[in-house]
């Protein structure tokens, strides 16, 4: 398990402070799963999908990302198609949620939430 304080140059994804407020936020109510797991996965009406889960403990080999009290983990195979991104929180008209600004998304779906590479 690889662990990297936000604040490091040389971090492979980036977590933004609004996200970070936002899933510290999200965990103080689940004591059980105080841990933001983001993924990829195949699906989605672009090719790939995120995914967004909370987790109870990291895996041995995921990259452990923190910052402001929030803690994010990300897979070896997930972080191949996110390298580079920023993972971002946002709260606009259409909505609040999670976003992510992946540099090697070729195209993406109007949502947002799947892309292709």
């Amino acid at each position: 398990m690889t662990t990297l304080e936000q604040t490091e140059s040389n971090t492979p994804v980036g977590l933004s402070a609004r996200a970070a407020k936002r899933i510290a936020q999200i965990v103080a109510s689940e004591p059980e799963t105080p841990i933001l797991r983001v993924s990829v996965d195949g699906g989605g009406c672009s090719g790939f999908q995120y995914g967004f889960n909370l987790v109870s403990q990291p895996e041995p080999d995921d990259l452990v990302i923190e910052r402001d009290g929030a803690t994010v983990v990300i897979d070896p195979i997930s972080l191949q198609f996110l390298g580079g991104s920023e993972i971002d929180f946002v709260d606009d008209l259409i909505g609040a949620h999670f976003t992510v600004q992946n540099p090697n998304a070729t195209a993406s779906c109007g949502c947002g939430t799947s892309f292709s590479i």
